[in-house]
């Protein structure tokens, strides 16, 4: 059977003994990936969005920092909780059909965010849109590796990879318009007419697929269970870990107990007849090794597109639309990479093309250690299109790494691992690299405003505020005189900025032991799928 460089093999569909062969439009597999597209397209749009969103959404629910966090980071856990699952359900049970159901959900729960008129209600609509999108986002590689010639699969991943990258280059565009022209909340209702045509469109062209060997098998009910509860707490304690403290017993009691489940998790894949997570992936290093980089990827890019937008909204002034505007370049970037990403990696291997992709978000990382609060413009987009560049090659590479390197009859849960590899870095990385900006602000505020001519004791009262600070809000009041209005403001900007060059520098760092790691660990010519 044939193989391509990353070693995946298999026929095309697994379709049940008693099945036809799809006819028609369903016998087409580029559109199967028209249709999944629409899915992908809706998720990332709605992710971009929300990031340029979460300013208004804190003004008009008087949200806290803590909340505008929840508002992310609820979706993310409930992601992070079930993509595996949902992989596994589309492989067992049928992809196209749980493809849909997560459409739908997805499409229903955005709805309901819109109309849910406060902040309590964003975030528990948000973690129900996470569990939907758990359905929707594995199957969409999971019936890609099952439609697509293993010869055909590495460019089908970089399209993948680039309707991800469109609809992020879109989102602040469109929903800055929107929060200008109509409110926040429309930017949610815009999933309604995207997931109408997606759910149509499926239905006509998506042909079924399953791994119909596990038909008879025994449902891995305690896999599951252990692998949400360990993923939660993980999760759950790095999130509280910027209110509780980092040293905190209940912040590393968290997170400890989540790694001691996710331990007893792997442990008891190794043992049961039919796993939720086949630890026989993992033989494959390019597998295991795109699995870390994917985590570190989302890391990197949602931590820093987090605080950029603060900066360019909070610190620079601009409104939401001038502030994705300035963006589009990462965006723009990203969409070139990720063809070029696959291309590179169908040829090379991803021993080239992630670490490639570490070292540019790393150079991109470095060079923005030189923005200050009034960097010009000329200092902006050149790290935009590397951090873009690097992101996209990395998004293509690793995905074909882990989906690739995966059997077929494991396409949905290698596609639930490489999700939730993604939305648990996306989730460490906005909490840490916020947390890292809090702690940064708390230990200079004091000083940067009484450098900036704020008398000792008002600089000293206005540590209070330091939350606002790291949101890129200066503390200013009305009854200010006009010259302590103009050094509370420089002074909280610079300790804003002495936070985001500390979270730079951290996420720097992490992409060149990413680079290493990428290249000490991959291999030239993987573990073949069908010895795994």
């Amino acid at each position: 059977m044939p193989a391509d460089t990353l070693g995946t093999v298999s026929p095309p569909i697994h379709s049940a003994p008693d099945e036809q062969p799809p006819r028609g439009l369903r016998a087409s597999p580029w559109l199967a990936l028209v249709a999944v597209a629409f899915g992908l397209f809706m998720v990332g749009l709605d992710g971009s969005v929300v990031s340029i969103a979460n300013p208004e959404i804190g003004r008009d629910l008087n949200a806290s920092t803590a909340d505008l966090q929840w508002v992310t980071n609820s979706y993310l856990l409930a992601l992070a909780a079930a993509l595996i699952l949902g992989g596994k359900l589309g492989d067992r049970f049928g992809r196209r059909t749980f493809y849909l159901i997560g459409v739908a959900g997805f499409t229903a729960a955005s709805v309901a965010i819109g109309l849910a008129g406060s902040v309590e209600g964003v975030i528990a609509f948000r973690a129900l849109q996470g569990l939907f999108g758990a359905l929707l986002m594995p199957n969409t590689l999971g019936i890609l590796r099952a439609v697509f010639p293993p010869r055909r699969f590495g460019m089908a991943v970089g399209i993948w990879a680039m309707v991800s990258s469109v609809s992020t280059a879109l989102g602040p565009i469109v929903g800055g318009l929107l929060i200008e022209h109509v409110n926040w909340e429309s930017v949610f209702y815009l999933n309604a007419p995207i997931g109408v045509i997606a759910l149509v469109f499926s239905a006509l062209v998506l042909p079924e697929s399953r791994n119909t060997a596990a038909a008879g098998e025994k449902f891995d009910i305690a896999g599951v269970v252990l692998l949400a509860l360990g993923l939660l707490a993980v999760v759950f304690g790095v999130v509280k870990g910027e209110t509780w403290g980092w040293t905190s017993g209940g912040t590393l009691g968290a997170i400890a107990g989540g790694l001691v489940v996710l331990v007893l998790f792997g442990w008891y894949e190794t043992r049961a007849a039919s796993p939720l997570l086949p630890m026989r992936l993992f033989r494959s290093p390019a597998l295991t090794i795109g699995t870390i980089i994917t985590a570190l990827n989302f890391f990197i890019l949602l931590g820093v597109i987090f605080f950029v937008m603060l900066y360019l909204q909070n610190v620079r002034g601009f409104t939401p639309v001038e502030a994705g505007v300035r963006t589009l370049p990462l965006s723009l970037a990203s969409v070139v990479a990720s063809p070029l990403g696959a291309a590179l990696t169908d040829r090379f291997g991803p021993r080239l093309t992630m670490p490639l992709g570490m070292v540019l978000q790393a150079i991109a990382c470095f060079v923005m250690l030189g923005w200050g609060a009034d960097a010009s413009y000329a200092l902006m987009w050149p790290p935009f299109i590397a951090l873009g560049l690097g992101v996209g090659m990395v998004m293509a590479s690793s995905s074909d790494a882990i989906v690739g390197n995966a059997p077929v009859r494991d396409g949905g849960v290698a596609g639930g691992l490489q999700a939730t590899a993604l939305q648990v870095g996306g989730a460490l990385g906005t909490s840490v690299l916020v947390s890292l900006i809090g702690g940064k602000v708390g230990s200079t505020l004091t000083g940067e405003l009484t450098a900036a001519g704020v008398p000792a004791q008002a600089a000293r009262a206005l540590h209070e505020a330091r939350d606002a600070v790291a949101m890129g809000v200066a503390p200013v009041a009305t009854e200010m005189p006009a010259p302590l209005e103009a050094a509370v403001v420089e002074g909280s900007h610079h300790a804003f900025m002495n936070g985001v060059h500390t979270s730079l520098l951290v996420a720097g760092t992490l992409c060149v032991l990413g680079a290493l790691l990428a290249v000490v660990g991959v291999r030239r010519s993987p573990v073949p799928t069908d010895r795994l």
